[in-house]
This record gives structure tokens, C-alpha cells and sequence, in this order.
């Protein structure tokens, strides 16, 4: 079931779908559940609010920005926040903030664990609204037995209530003698895999399985990656933690690479490179003509343009390199070496070490 809550699923795009693409997932989808469709099913109806909810969000590049930093709970965050700037706190997650450089909750930006101790008085959290807001946490207080809470940043914001409710606060309770401290912010390392493809999985894009914590997951692999290359699946590793998949590329027996560029030897010949004509050459995309000219000298090299490597961030393919290795016959009669002699007399090549 989907979470109506989670306005990118709602809309079925991704976290980084551009303005245009929400638009247009709203359309169709809006047209889809329109209550006019489908008279008297509350179920499309209550769809056809999600959707609208969803698109009033994530379409206004103001709500969207504080919807992706602090999740589903972004409007009660606002507010929150603009009552402690009006009183002068600063903001937790900005420069000079007890969290900066940190997400805030899970945010996009997640793989961060906040931890904190609570003596366990449920009549008490203004200390936890002063870690959030900038004022020094902490300080004297009798402990009753405490508790511990963790939260874990994998790409859902965790609610205000769900983290007192957690640290054992009675939420709507005020008042009491208990204190809650900000114990540390602990970033969680991402948990690696690697997976070996071949130079035509590279220039096509392909998906392998990857199995992680007794789970099975289908990673796919953009065209253009090279070695080293780095996938991340931003909180799919155990305990929500980003896995980051690393590409090794296979060498491949025809072809060398050098960043976006490929090389290869192409033999040919002695008639071809002799009397010159029109050659075929192996590519990733498949076969294609290189014209020789006669005379074409052993180790030349001829640049195909765009039959390289795809580039991961997009733009021009690289190119094709290819190098000729003239191939010279091994077994003459004698009558092919009496002709060869006949020929080298009348060609009058130079002495090439003069």
C-alpha cells in the first residue's frame, strides 16, 4: 500500500523527478481517479485528494525543498522552526548548528543516526526541543533509569512525536523534573558490493543481482560505467544504510580503454594495404566500412569518431581508435617470390634506414 504521506510515491515519480516530470505524472494521474470517472467510489475520491495533496507539495519549489529536508512532518517542522528563529535559536542542521553538515531526519541526504538518552520522566522535553533548536543541551537532573533511542536516516523523516514516544516522553504532558541529551550524531558508513560486467554490459547498460542481508536486490547499471565506477542505493543496505555497488569492468579481448575512448588493431592484408579499399571494422555498435588508401603503412592509426564508449554523464561518445597490422603471407611458391621480385624491382622503394 502506498503511503499517502510520501508524495513522490503517490505521484509515482522519483525523489529527483524535475518540475516537468511531476507535472506530468500529476496529469495523468488526476485524469485516472478523477471522481467524475468513477461517481460514488470513495476510494477513487480519497486517491484523487492524495494526488492533488502530493502536487500541491512537491509543485511549489518552497514546500517541496522543506518536504525533501524533513519528510512527511514538514509543516509541523515549519512551524516549529519559525517559533524558535523568532526567539533567536538558530537552525540545529545549519552552519554552526549541533548537527551541520547532517540531514535533517532521514532526509535525502539520510545515513545519519542520532542518539539520545532520556532518564525517562515522561512529563519532561523541553531539553530535547533545545538540542533542536540550537541551545546548549544538557545539565543536572536525578536519573530514574535511562533509556536509549536511535534514529536512523534511510529516506523517511521520523516524527517529532514518534521520537519522544520513543525516548519513553509522554507527548502530551508538560512539565516534570527529567532531562533529555543529545548524546551523538554518528554517521553510518554505507555498506559495499561489487559486481563484475563486461565492455558491451558497460557500453549497453545492463542490471545484476545483488545479495545483501539475506535480501535479493536488482541493480542497474547506467551505460558508460567504468572500473571503479560507484552505484548507491541510497538506504537499501542493512539497518537503512545506503549500499554503493562498485563496478569492475572485465578487459575485453579486442578492445582497450582509455576513459571514453576505445583502441583496437585491425589486420589486414597486403593486397589491402598495398592497393588500399575499403575494410571492415568490428565496433561496439557493430560492424562499419574504414576506407584505406593505398600504400597504408603497418601501425597506422585511424580515429572512427563517436564509435567509443557512451559517457556516464551524458555528451558525445568517445571514439575508436584502430591501428593497422598488416598481415604479409608466410608461404610462397616459387612463382609468387619470382613475381614479388618483379614487383619490388619496378615499385623502386627507398632504402627506409638510409
Amino acid at each position: 500500500m502506498v503511503d499517502v504521506r510520501d508524495y513522490y510515491a503517490v505521484l509515482g515519480v522519483p525523489r529527483t523527478a524535475s518540475a516537468a516530470d511531476i507535472k506530468k505524472a500529476f496529469r495523468k494521474l488526476a485524469r485516472e481517479h478523477h471522481p467524475d470517472k468513477k461517481p460514488g467510489d470513495k476510494a477513487a475520491e480519497q486517491r484523487f485528494k492524495d494526488i492533488n495533496e502530493a502536487n500541491e507539495v512537491l509543485s511549489d519549489p518552497d514546500k517541496r525543498a522543506k518536504y525533501d529536508r524533513f519528510g512527511k512532518d514538514w509543516e509541523a517542522y515549519a512551524r516549529a522552526g519559525a517559533g524558535a528563529r523568532s526567539a533567536g535559536a538558530t537552525d540545529p542542521f545549519g552552519p554552526g548548528g549541533p548537527f551541520a553538515g547532517y540531514s535533517t531526519f532521514g532526509g535525502p541526504g539520510g545515513n545519519v543516526r542520532y542518539e539520545f538518552h532520556t532518564t525517562g520522566d515522561p512529563g519532561q522535553f523541553s531539553d530535547f526541543f533545545r538540542m533542536m533548536f540550537g541551545d546548549e543541551a544538557g545539565g543536572a537532573g536525578r536519573s530514574t533509569g535511562g533509556r536509549t533511542f536511535r534514529a536512523s536516516g534511510s529516506g523517511a523523516a521520523t516524527s517529532i512525536d514518534d521520537l519522544l514516544s520513543g525516548m519513553g516522553v509522554d507527548t502530551s504532558a508538560r512539565g516534570g523534573g527529567g532531562r533529555a541529551t543529545h548524546r551523538n550524531a554518528q554517521v553510518l558508513l554505507p555498506v559495499e558490493a561489487t559486481a563484475e560486467i563486461s565492455l558491451e554490459e558497460a557500453f549497453h547498460g545492463t542490471s545484476r543481482i545483488v545479495e545483501i542481508g539475506g535480501r535479493r536486490l536488482e541493480v542497474t547499471i547506467p551505460r558508460g560505467v567504468d572500473t571503479g565506477s560507484r552505484v548507491r542505493l541510497s538506504g537499501k543496505g542493512p539497518d537503512g544504510r545506503d549500499l554503493v555497488v562498485v563496478i569492475r569492468v572485465a578487459p575485453h579481448g579486442a578492445f582497450t580503454r582509455r576513459g571514453a575512448d576505445l583502441e583496437r588493431e585491425l589486420p589486414v592484408t597486403l593486397r589491402e594495404a598495398l592497393l588500399g579499399g575499403e575494410v571492415p571494422v568490428g565496433t561496439l555498435k557493430g560492424r562499419v566500412l574504414l576506407t584505406l588508401p593505398a600504400g597504408t603503412q603497418n601501425g597506422k592509426p585511424f580515429r572512427l569518431t563517436g564509435q567509443g564508449m557512451p559517457r556516464l554523464k551524458g555528451g558525445a561518445a568517445g571514439d575508436l581508435y584502430v591501428r593497422i597490422r598488416v598481415v604479409l603471407p608466410t608461404h610462397l611458391s616459387d612463382e609468387a617470390r619470382d613475381a614479388a621480385g618483379r614487383f619490388l624491382d619496378l615499385a623502386h622503394q627507398p632504402d627506409p634506414r638510409a
